[in-house]
């Protein structure tokens, strides 16, 4: 079968590889979609202290069973048929830890990840590890979600759970730093979900702002590459600032602009990662104290987000299929990472 193979840094190959064979307590599945994320492209030119090569990768996955290991459903209590359609977590939590078991499995001190220490979804098949069926990680897909729909599910959950540690209450304003897709389902969450007032879409490529927006309907669009966004910001509040901000997308200013936005009592997520060469930022602390802000981390997702995040696409309250602006066959698999790279989709899936 085909796979697409991480060796080292810009050495990332499509070749084949023997198909993987099911344990007794794995399940095999035919992948029919990976989606890509600016994680891939990261990975594609610094690789990961986590990864261990020669490697897999894609971690955004949505496949259909062929094979059910011997020992799977008696082990794991579950009911798993060749044939069901699923997705898979990325973010496999140990399930025993002291934050597994306080219920923060997103922040598992053991966390591993598939496409990192598993190989991941860029292949035609692939197996779903023992570490993920213990945490009931592989969800099933509703009958009204697309496999492409499924993928989509993985940075959605990271999402949700970015935004539960959030509180939004209706009416607030938010304002989302990133045109990018995850900055797109930032907005139908914040809508859909929490019933957030008006939102501000804020990018500095001007291209990429246009067609998130066209897809999402920001309230406002601000081209940070052209305007102070600080003072725009401040100007469409009246001076009070954004209740809620979110910097999806890794640069540094953005962190410092949202606590310069911030409203009294405001709540502001610090969702992208910031590169390891240059993570710090500086912070006035007497805005973060007089205004008492709320500032948090959001660090991927728990299994249970991406059993919501189905659910929501499901229902249709946060649709993302018009999203997935790409379909890209896995032998052009490298190409999804530079449209990804350009800015030149909003949302890029590989079709094995």
């Amino acid at each position: 079968m085909q796979a697409l193979r991480f060796y080292a840094p810009e050495d990332v190959r499509l070749e084949d590889v023997p198909e993987p064979e099911c344990g007794p307590d794995e399940v095999k599945l035919r992948v029919r979609n990976c989606s890509t994320c600016g994680t891939d492209v990261k990975i594609l030119h610094n690789g990961h202290q986590n990864l261990t090569p020669p490697r897999t990768i894609g971690h955004e996955i949505a496949g259909e069973v062929v094979e059910v290991g011997a020992d799977v459903n008696a082990t794991f209590g579950s009911d798993w048929q060749v044939g069901d359609r699923c997705q898979v977590i990325a973010a496999v939590p140990c399930g025993e830890c002291y934050e597994c078991r306080k219920g923060w499995m997103a922040v598992c001190e053991n966390q591993t990840s598939v496409g990192y220490q598993y190989d991941g979804g860029f292949a035609e098949y692939m197996i779903v590890p023992r570490q993920v069926l213990k945490v009931d990680g592989l969800n099933k897909i509703p009958d009204n979600v697309g496999y492409d729909e499924a993928s989509a599910a993985e940075p959605f959950a990271c999402a949700i759970n970015a935004q539960e540690l959030l509180g939004i209450e209706a009416g607030d304003t938010v304002v989302v730093f990133g045109a990018g897709p995850i900055g797109c389902m930032h907005i139908r969450i914040a809508r859909g979900v929490h019933e957030a007032g008006r939102v501000f879409l804020v990018d500095v490529n001007a291209a990429r702002l246009k067609m998130s927006a066209d897809a999402v309907h920001p309230d406002e669009v601000i081209d940070a590459s052209e305007v102070d966004v600080v003072e725009k910001v401040m100007e469409l509040t009246d001076g009070r600032g954004a209740d809620v901000v979110i910097t999806a997308t890794a640069a540094n200013v953005t962190q410092e602009q949202a606590i310069a936005m911030a409203a009294r009592n405001g709540r502001i997520s610090f969702f992208g990662g910031l590169p390891k060469t240059n993570p710090t930022i500086t912070c006035d602390s007497n805005v973060v104290h007089y205004r008492q802000l709320h500032i948090h981390g959001a660090n991927g997702s728990a299994p249970e987000h991406n059993k919501r995040a189905l659910e929501y696409i499901s229902t249709g309250q946060v649709p993302v299929k018009d999203l997935i602006t790409e379909h890209i066959p896995l032998e052009r698999a490298l190409e999804a990472f530079s449209i990804v790279q350009n800015g030149e989709a909003i949302k890029v899936t590989v079709e094995p």
